[in-house]
């Protein structure tokens, strides 16, 4: 189970840790697809600038161009022989030259270095001719009559725009970064971009020129070795080489990778959570079953060994009032009735304790509660001891200072809480018992405190004292009799009077028992 359990640990923090990866490399890969399309649509919006101007400038001219001139033709004729007809291609390029005076353009914009300027125009003209082929009357002559005649004048051919942009490209190298592109216009583009993809946070950025700085950049925007920079070319020319670079960093991207793999990442670890709070659970539980199953059976043992006395008694009292010479002697016989007597009371007060905290556990004791006085029923209690007491030589002093004693508690139970306190002191002093009984009023609470100068209790015990079937280990020494339900009883009594019993002790130095009970 250990092994399992640090296996699935172990594969979650390695799934964890891969998607992050994983978003990663995504987002670098969305990063460099957005620098693609904002610098793509930087060019066009460029290039679609300069066309503008260049026709601005061509229909402010305002005179006719010069009469086309064809720079070149290509012919091509073609011959069905199924149909008679003949079909006749040609495509030529027209060049129409305009009168344009060289004040007209800016050679800072345009870069034309020369005092005169030419503006021209260059369009394709396609023309598809197709002619039927019809016999004479003598059978060998034809006439050719044209059937159908299409004529396309188009733009630009595929390498003449090629041609077009090379010249805008070069010319617009010489112009300033910052007049070719606006802060404004990139934030614009990087905004949208970034938004279509779903990130959304934030961003700095920056253009280099050969790997400085220019003035087009964010207010915050400096490499740091902190984060990544991500790189893109812009302003290319057409063999694709570039003197600029867009360049672009997020400072919170680790927090943005990590918030969407977070309601994923807390799932995960919720239900590992919830493994190891059952395999922790778990494993407290066979402990803790173990070791109330040493104590039950420490249990067994003393019962059984308390039990072991009275019923040899109670047997060799048998024994002997069967003896005929015996049973004539009433005395005798008398005696010994009353030892079974009192050895059957012993027992039966004994299995009566155990049936009486199992029922308190069950909550089927019935507990009734008046009004009485603590200090009567500490005097009710030590009449049951004080005899055992006197047989050994030792004391019980009361110090019944409180001047409030009534509360609301169950007359019977209640003494056989203040009975089982002295009994306890009295088991666990290896001499004369010394006991004191103290009282006092705390507020609306009465404390009642059991002092003993017996063996004591190490931390260790008294943090267990409570618990049922508890009892300090001693080997398999029995010299002190019980089943460790007395304190259980008292413990459980005193809550439902909702009332607190602790303890303090020392090993060697004796115990003090602490009941407290709010005042009527």
């Amino acid at each position: 189970m250990s092994v399992s359990l640090i296996g699935i640990i172990f594969v979650q923090g390695y799934w964890i840790k891969q998607s992050v990866e994983d978003k990663e490399e995504q987002f670098t890969n969305m990063v460099t697809e957005v620098l693609n399309k904002v610098t793509e649509k930087i060019e066009k919006r460029e290039l679609g600038d300069y066309t503008s101007e260049l026709l601005k400038i061509r229909d402010s001219i305002g005179g006719q161009a010069r009469t086309p001139e064809l720079l070149k033709n290509i012919f091509f004729m073609e011959r069905d022989m199924n149909s008679n007809e003949i079909t006749y291609y040609s495509h030529g390029i027209l060049e129409e030259n305009y009168n344009v005076p060289s004040t007209f353009f800016d050679n800072s914009n345009f870069g034309m270095g020369s005092d005169s300027a030419v503006l021209k125009n260059y369009t394709s003209i396609r023309n598809k001719t197709i002619f039927k082929e019809d016999f004479g009357l003598d059978g060998r002559s034809n006439v050719l009559t044209p059937i159908q005649k299409v004529e396309k004048i188009g733009g630009l051919t595929a390498m003449d725009k090629v041609a077009y942009e090379d010249v805008f490209k070069e010319s617009a190298k010489l112009k300033p970064i910052h007049q070719r592109v606006t802060k404004q216009e990139i934030e614009l583009l990087l905004d949208q971009e970034l938004k279509n993809r779903n990130i959304n946070t934030e961003y700095q950025y920056g253009i280099y020129s050969r790997g400085l700085p220019t003035k087009v950049k964010s207010r915050k925007f400096k490499i740091s070795n902190g984060n990544k920079i991500y790189k893109y070319p812009i302003f290319k020319d057409s063999e694709g080489e570039s003197n600029f670079t867009l360049l672009v960093n997020f400072p919170a991207k680790k927090k943005f990778l990590i918030q969407t793999i977070l309601p994923m990442a807390i799932l995960s670890l919720l239900f590992t959570l919830v493994i190891v709070i059952a395999y922790t659970s778990a494993i407290y539980q066979i402990l803790k079953q173990k070791q109330i199953s040493e104590i039950k059976s420490d249990f067994i043992n003393n019962m059984t060994h308390e039990f072991k006395t009275p019923i040899a008694t109670i047997n060799l009292a048998v024994e002997a009032i069967r003896n005929p010479k015996i049973i004539e002697d009433k005395e005798k016989v008398e005696r010994y009735l009353n030892m079974i007597k009192e050895e059957n009371k012993r027992m039966h007060a004994q299995v009566e304790n155990v049936l009486r905290i199992s029922k308190l556990e069950k909550k089927q004791l019935d507990i009734s509660k008046d009004r009485v006085d603590v200090h009567d029923i500490i005097h009710d209690a030590m009449a049951h001891v004080e005899l055992i007491v006197a047989d050994r030589g030792g004391y019980i002093n009361l110090h019944l200072d409180a001047d409030n004693s009534e509360v609301l508690a169950n007359d019977m139970h209640f003494t056989n809480v203040i009975v089982n306190m002295l009994d306890n002191a009295i088991k666990y002093s290896p001499e004369a018992p010394k006991i004191d009984v103290y009282t006092e009023r705390v507020n609306n609470y009465i404390i009642i405190k059991v002092k003993d100068q017996g063996a004591g209790m190490s931390k260790a015990v008294l943090k267990k004292v409570f618990e049922k079937f508890y009892r300090e280990h001693t080997g398999n020494i029995h010299n002190v009799k019980g089943h460790g339900l007395g304190l259980a009883y008292v413990k459980r009594i005193i809550e439902d009077h909702q009332g607190e019993v602790y303890a303090e002790s020392e090993k060697g130095k004796g115990s003090t028992f602490f009941v407290k009970l709010p005042l009527i």
